[in-house]
């Protein structure tokens, strides 16, 4: 017997039951289960935007579907040929896209200020963390990894980034090779990462958990390993793990960086501990990138079949 075909629009509804019990859960849902106030902003000004763009596409699209049914052939309704002009429509073809674009200017300014990358007003107008000393991070990507150099404790970390819950975290980023994007869709939104120049970012954690960090710009045959950890603790927590790191014995100078940023696939996902750095590193980083001294060319070579030590053994 030759089962029936369901059609496309009964097979949308049904899967309406599902996603409403997928979102019960946000857990995976990561722009949409904020763990601070950047991420918290970023979700509300997006939802505003959602909502008000809904409240021209709805009306319109109902509209439309009234207007094609009321005044379709079969229905012969009624035609005025001497109608020209109606005040009341102009108001409403007029005034409400107005009013609209009006508060779109509004909350677009707002919230462009909110999540400033340079002066973020959610955490620097927050009377919460006036007092509150802000941590430093220097963070630098490579052909396919991270280093987040923290200046203040003179330690540095390799693919994993530790902050201290409800702290201001300042970071100063830059890239050794091709623009990547530094992202932790949960705590902080988006920026660029650009080779020879300087950005800045901020967040504060207002949990402590792990978030995923990675990069959102596609940068060659190990962009797919190129993400981190970001372990939020508390300041006791934070405390004793800079201490910790601090006991490995391990410098970081600029010979073992240059040699660090060369291209290399974290598959393992490994993370690499330094007590001790050499001051202004960060800054000579971006002096000899610019000078054409630390750029590697990507080796076209590269499949995505390689493993980790192939790929080594061929960049060297």
């Amino acid at each position: 017997m030759k089962r029936k075909k369901i059609p496309m629009f009964l097979r949308f509804f049904a899967l309406i039951p599902l996603l409403l019990l997928g979102g019960c859960n946000t857990e995976h849902f990561w722009l949409f289960n904020p763990k601070g106030p950047v991420a918290a902003a970023n979700l509300y000004y997006m939802v505003v935007d959602v909502v008000i763009m809904s409240i021209v596409i709805v009306p319109t699209v109902i509209f439309t579907i009234w207007v094609i049914s009321r005044y379709r052939a079969s229905k012969k309704a009624h035609h005025d040929p001497k109608f020209s002009h109606s005040n009341g429509l102009e108001v409403l073809v007029w005034g409400i896209p107005i009013i609209i674009v009006g508060v779109l200017a509004f909350f677009s300014y707002e919230g462009t200020h909110a999540v400033n990358p340079w002066n973020p007003t959610v955490i620097t107008k927050n009377p919460k963390y006036a007092d509150t000393k802000p941590l430093e991070v220097d963070v630098v990507t490579t052909d396919w990894q991270w280093m987040f150099i923290y200046p203040k404790q003179h330690i540095a970390v390799a693919n994993e980034l530790v902050i201290p819950v409800h702290t201001p975290v300042h970071f100063r980023l830059t890239s050794t090779s091709v623009t990547n994007n530094f992202y932790i869709p949960q705590l902080v939104g988006q920026v660029y990462v650009m080779p020879g120049m300087r950005s800045k970012q901020s967040l504060v954690a207002t949990h402590t958990g792990e978030y995923h960090g990675f990069s959102a710009a596609l940068s060659g045959g190990g962009f797919s390993w190129m993400d981190f950890k970001t372990k939020a603790v508390s300041e006791a927590d934070f405390n004793a793990w800079v201490e910790k790191v601090k006991q490995q014995g391990r410098r970081l100078a600029y010979p073992k960086f240059a040699a660090f940023a060369k291209p290399t696939v974290n598959l393992a996902g490994k993370v690499h501990y330094f007590s001790d750095v050499q001051p202004g590193l960060f800054a000579e980083v971006i002096k000899n990138v610019r000078d054409g001294k630390l750029q590697y060319a990507t080796p076209m070579f590269l499949t995505e079949n390689m493993d980790s030590k192939e790929f080594k053994q061929h960049s060297n």
